[in-house]
């Protein structure tokens, strides 16, 4: 969706399972934006440190240089106020101090395009991406590739056991799943087979 404006902001999310590509398609939207001569700055939760500390990495290992910040607010506090494009990977991780951050950033003219899971590990909306997805102008849904069927994936399936919300990892402790065989939760053959591999020989 292209959107003419003078100096209106917007919000664009891109949302979808992990694997599905949205790391790839926010730095796609950023370069376009430093090819039109846009001054841009990029954002990572510090929680987020997978493949790199201060880069934002896609699983296809396409990067790009981005700030660090603890939480939303510290995203104001570096914010260079000439910045016309504000991009924010990970954006479930930020809670929900980011929805009154990014309709601020947006009534100041600023173009703030936005990337995360918009569902957790049990199936149900990872906050805050619902009040986000309210918010915006233009919503990009990516879809993986079940690792099980081949089908369409909406779903990411979590493989190692935890009830924590927020297990920071990529291949290997999670996959992209489709309605059909995604498990809310932890799979229990997943779950022994983890075990079995973590466990010392006897």
């Amino acid at each position: 969706m292209d959107i003419v404006t003078g100096h209106i902001g917007w919000i664009e999310i891109v949302c979808g399972p992990m694997f599905s590509g949205k790391s790839e398609e926010l730095i796609r939207r950023l370069r376009r934006a430093k090819i039109a001569r846009k001054r841009v700055q990029v954002f990572k939760p510090t929680l987020d440190d997978r493949y790199a500390l201060d880069e934002i990495v896609s699983h296809g290992d396409q990067r790009m240089k981005s700030e660090v910040v603890d939480n939303a607010p510290d995203i104001l506090k570096k914010l260079d106020w000439r910045t016309q494009v504000v991009g924010i990977d990970e954006s479930n991780f930020f809670g929900p101090e980011l929805v009154e951050i990014a309709s601020q950033l947006a009534d100041t003219g600023k173009q703030v395009i936005l990337a995360g899971l918009d569902t957790d590990y049990l199936g149900r909306p990872f906050p805050p991406m619902p009040e986000l997805l309210c918010l915006a102008e233009s919503i990009t849904k990516t879809l993986a590739i079940c690792m099980r069927c081949g089908n369409p994936a909406k779903h990411t399936q979590r493989l190692v056991e935890s009830n924590d919300l927020i297990v920071v990892g990529a291949a290997g402790m999670y996959e992209a799943r489709c309605r059909r065989c995604f498990e809310p939760g932890v799979p229990k053959q997943e779950v022994l087979d983890f075990a079995r591999q973590v466990s010392p020989e006897t």
